[in-house]
């Protein structure tokens, strides 16, 4: 029998991966998406002939429990979130809405409408934040640094509640950064592979970052999506770190994305302390062995070949637009 799978989110980066992967393992995919007055299928469009879209939000319970009714679905990836650390700062009450009471607001559409469902939660590595040991794993405590955060610590925790209160499959991933062409033009990643590709197609001279020394755990989205799937075939519920274990700098990034092209990134990078956080995280490093041992998980993806396929991809769009 096929399978059914619910993704809240299937228009962003993870949600597009995610639904290819599970097309070619035969699920029936179905896709919430919030009505806007623009519609961004950007992400989905090689794939939307394939699958099914249902209009809810997380803000909205109601909408949420209608289409876990009408769909049945086997599996759910809440993978919708107001995403962006910066905005958290400047949008920190709609953060909350989404990022925190969405996450209840979707496991009580599922206690109501099918208890049955396994559901899995996006949990962050931001939650560690001011990181209390190194690296982190899935008994390091939290310590959110942004609004965002706090957000996520609040998801993360409801849904353990949820899974011991009420006997739901349900589960974190606690990934940790995860990049590709998708990202969306904010991130550091893709603003850097993006800007690379416009600077050597002169069409940029500049690019403004904030903190270079800013390192992060940064793994390639494709290699994580399998991790998500992988948690919800265990047997029992259980939280999962997913991370490279490997930390690179954002000036590691810088580099080689320049090199990609055959540039020295220092005649075109400036720093700009506009674009510095009010409380920024330093250093965030992933041990993944649980996920390793259990799931039987690997990152496949190497951190230079994903900066490479990132500036080659912007390459692509840029000669193309």
């Amino acid at each position: 029998m096929t399978k059914k799978v619910l993704i809240t989110g299937i228009t962003g980066q993870d949600g597009s991966y995610l639904a290819e992967f599970l097309l070619k393992k035969n699920y029936q995919v179905f896709g919430m998406t919030r009505r806007t007055s623009t519609s961004n299928y950007d992400r989905i469009k090689d794939i939307v002939d394939e699958i099914t879209l249902v209009s809810g939000d997380l803000l909205d319970e109601h909408s949420m429990t209608n289409a876990i009714k009408e769909i049945q679905p086997d599996e759910i990836y809440n993978l919708a979130a107001q995403s962006f650390v910066p905005t958290s700062w400047s949008q920190p009450v709609l953060t909350g809405e989404f990022t925190a009471l969405g996450v209840t607001r979707i496991l009580e559409a599922i206690r109501n409408a099918k208890p049955d469902a396994k559901f899995y939660q996006a949990s962050s590595s931001e939650m560690f934040g001011k990181v209390r040991q190194t690296p982190q794993n899935e008994t390091t405590p939290f310590y959110p640094r942004s609004p965002y955060g706090v957000a996520k610590v609040y998801g993360h925790w409801i849904t353990v509640n949820y899974r011991e209160s009420f006997n739901l499959f349900a589960i974190s991933g606690i990934l940790f950064n995860h990049e590709s062409p998708r990202r969306g033009l904010e991130f550091v990643t893709r603003k850097i592979s993006h800007a690379v590709a416009r600077i050597k197609l002169s069409k940029q001279n500049k690019l403004h970052l904030g903190n270079l020394e800013a390192k992060r755990d940064w793994g390639y989205a494709p290699d994580y999506v399998e991790a998500m799937w992988l948690m919800l075939q265990q047997p029992k519920p259980d939280d999962y770190v997913i991370a490279t274990g490997q930390t690179w700098s954002v000036k590691d990034c810088i580099q080689i994305a320049f090199e990609t092209v055959g540039l020295n990134w220092r005649d075109y990078v400036e720093t700009d302390q506009k674009l510095l956080r009010p409380a920024e995280v330093d250093v965030l490093v992933g041990d993944a062995s649980k996920a390793k041992k259990i799931l039987g998980w690997q990152p496949k993806t190497s951190f230079k070949e994903m900066i490479k396929i990132m500036v080659e991809a912007d390459l692509k769009i840029e000669k193309a637009a």
